[in-house]
């Protein structure tokens, strides 16, 4: 894709792309799914939908970093703003969609890092991406949503303490977040 193509489709779409393209039906099932999926373990996951990425990152593309890195990049920089490094176990994990790219980001704290290879986590996003190419956002969110759940139920089985009803505690919102 050209450069200008690129530019044009970033600066096209906004928050309210997000919100067309997964819909408010679809936002109410993805996050009954994390609530659901975090009952099974005491790991937290948040979903992030960006409709497209800011000028300077686009920029740091133009200078010649590759899409998949700076995408990567942005995906990070969201992990950090929605504090989701910030869990008392250290095993909160990001799920970042990246519409305008078509791509998806995992990005996991430190304490999941060191239960998961760099290749398992490529292969759930390798599983995922032909969802989000085709359009389909919510079943690539789920497939994504159900990958991680079976490495956090794994790694970080469900306790009997916490303060949600289920014996887990609810660090973040389980609500996807749109951008």
């Amino acid at each position: 894709m050209s450069a200008l193509a690129r530019l044009v489709r970033h600066l096209w779409l906004d928050a309210g792309d997000a919100r067309r393209a997964v819909g408010q039906d679809a936002l109410l099932r993805l996050e009954a799914r994390v609530r659901e999926s975090e009952r099974q373990h005491t790991g937290e996951i948040c979903l992030c939908v960006e409709a497209s990425l800011p000028l300077s990152y686009l920029w740091r593309h133009l200078k010649g970093a590759p899409i998949a890195t700076v995408v990567r990049e942005r995906a990070v920089t969201q992990f950090g703003k929605l504090r989701v490094w910030d869990t008392e176990l250290n095993n909160g994990v990001l799920i970042y969609l990246q519409l305008a790219e078509h791509r998806i980001e995992i990005v996991a704290d430190r304490a999941v890092a060191r239960n998961v290879s760099d290749a398992e986590w490529q292969r759930m996003i390798a599983e995922a991406t032909p969802e989000f190419r085709a359009g389909r956002y919510e079943e690539g969110l789920g497939r994504a949503i159900d990958a991680v759940s079976a490495v956090l139920r794994t790694a970080f089985p469900a306790t009997d303490t916490g303060d949600d009803g289920t014996g887990q505690v609810n660090e973040l919102p389980n609500r996807p977040v749109l951008r």
